[in-house]
């Protein structure tokens, strides 16, 4: 196959992908494409557990590759997928359904042989809802490979560990008055004021982690007051805090780390909590991957499902031709280069 078909096979699986709505919740369509496809490959070695999917036999020596089917809610002025130029342009091009098409071209260029493909529903929602867990328990299988991939969007370098996220309720409390009367009350958004003055100054933290650094860094992302109106003082004032933190950062100590930097000057109520994710340079395949990449491995600057395989004892990389910098932007692209530089590295591990 020359250069010039693999690009237009690989571009034309994402946007067939990308056709299919797969918001989040949404996954059903995709599923029942992705497990039809499945079938005229992998024959009866298909298996499928609500809207995800584990598709091959395993053997001691089939590599285990992994993607998402959803998506995040479209922007407002979402187009419809197309293609212009070396670049593919659509909700989902670069997170990651460029990815699910390099692991299905992958399959197909071999028959299925060697590989055992995870294909799963809610990865863009809360660590507890995801897709992954539930299949990972029907399929401990998958857990036995000598090395879990995850093509996530990662400019087409091996990016290894995972950030590990937390999210947290912060609550601040007042007294309700009349805002023409601020003096009868106290206003609870104004109490939250020197500590967010503090998270805006606070400098990202770079922590080293087998030779590699990543950044610790805490985002309020989103603020409410319950039950206010505009012309009432608060009496109550929410936050939710992102704190993501580095390999070698466990659950506890991360929760302990939000709870020194609030000191007691609201309320914390943790909501969502997912591991860090190990970095895996010691595993000779991905040492293989590294040099087929022709590019210096990198620290995973965000979550992935690399830190729950890692976590479970499968040593995980992310290796995927989806653009970092386009994930969940409106008007998200990934370059058709990108998928076949991904595709041709991963198969010189079947050579």
């Amino acid at each position: 196959m020359t250069t010039s078909e693999l690009e237009t096979r690989l571009a034309a699986r994402t946007l067939e992908l990308c056709a299919i709505d797969s918001v989040i919740g949404n996954e059903s369509a995709i599923a029942d494409h992705v497990e039809q496809w499945a079938h005229s490959i992998f024959g009866a070695d298909v298996f499928r557990l609500s809207n995800s999917l584990v598709c091959g036999k395993a053997s001691p020596s089939s590599l285990a590759l992994f993607g998402h089917l959803d998506t995040v809610p479209p922007a407002a002025n979402t187009q419809p997928p197309k293609r212009i130029g070396d670049r593919l342009h659509g909700l989902g091009t670069s997170d990651m359904k460029s990815g699910l098409a390099v692991m299905m071209a992958l399959a197909e260029s071999r028959n299925g042989e060697g590989l055992l493909l995870a294909f799963y529903d809610r990865e863009e929602g809360p660590f507890e809802q995801s897709g992954l867990g539930p299949l990972l328990d029907a399929r401990s299988d998958l857990l036995r490979a000598p090395l879990g991939i995850c093509l996530e969007p990662s400019d087409g370098a091996v990016q290894v560990g995972a950030c590990g996220s937390l999210h947290a309720t912060l609550r601040f409390s007042g007294k309700r008055a009349h805002s023409a009367r601020p003096w009868q009350g106290a206003n609870a958004i104004h109490g939250a004021g020197p500590l967010l003055a503090e998270l805006a100054a606070l400098p990202r933290r770079e922590v080293k982690f087998d030779g590699l650094i990543f950044f610790e860094v805490f985002t309020v992302t989103l603020a409410t007051a319950p039950g206010a109106a505009r012309n009432v003082v608060p009496d109550r004032f929410e936050l939710n805090l992102n704190y993501r933190f580095a390999p070698g950062t466990s659950v506890d100590a991360a929760k302990a780390n939000v709870l020194a930097l609030v000191a007691g000057r609201a309320e914390v109520h943790f909501t969502d909590t997912a591991p860090s994710g190990k970095a895996c340079l010691g595993n000779p395949i991905v040492r293989q991957l590294i040099a087929a990449s022709g590019r210096a491995p990198e620290p995973k600057q965000a979550w992935t499902d690399v830190a729950r395989l890692t976590a479970r004892g499968l040593d995980a990389v992310n290796f995927g031709p989806g653009e970092t910098a386009q994930a969940h932007q409106a008007g998200e692209s990934c370059a058709v280069s990108g998928l076949v530089h991904c595709y041709v590295a991963l198969t010189t591990l079947f050579t």
